[in-house]
């Protein structure tokens, strides 16, 4: 399988990368088989040879993550939403309303406690007149 992927290079600590096209049992630094662009992460500066990726693309190949959001931003790819964020979005969602339904019940409570000790000094005061 082919696989769109980043292979670095530059100094230490000064990475860049080549977007490149390489066979996916291949090591992340081997012998691509085509180069299609250029990213570098400091000064978020990319180049991308257009019609080569969507050739590549056409063929089946295969981005990686990082690769993709690339893409995306270049207006390459259509932005598609992971599986693995609607399913996050999903248990935020679900963990909110739980805790808002927990405050709610937590201020009743608390408002009924309120009103139980405002009656029980009233009941006291009546119970030591008479």
């Amino acid at each position: 399988m082919i696989k769109l992927r980043l292979k670095r290079f530059g100094k230490k600590r000064e990475a860049s990368f080549r977007l490149v096209a390489c066979n996916s049992t291949s090591r992340r630094d081997g012998r691509p088989l085509q180069e299609l662009g250029f990213y570098n992460p400091r000064t978020k500066e990319t180049r991308l040879d257009t019609e080569a990726i969507r050739e590549r693309l056409s063929q089946g190949a295969q981005p990686t993550d990082i690769v993709r959001t690339l893409l995306e931003r270049g207006g390459l790819i259509e932005k598609t939403v992971r599986s693995s964020v609607t399913v996050g979005q999903a248990k935020q969602t679900a963990k909110r309303e739980a805790a808002a339904k927990q405050a709610a019940k937590d201020a009743a409570d608390a408002k009924a406690a309120a009103a139980a000790e405002a009656e029980a000094p009233a009941a006291d005061a009546e119970s030591s007149e008479g």
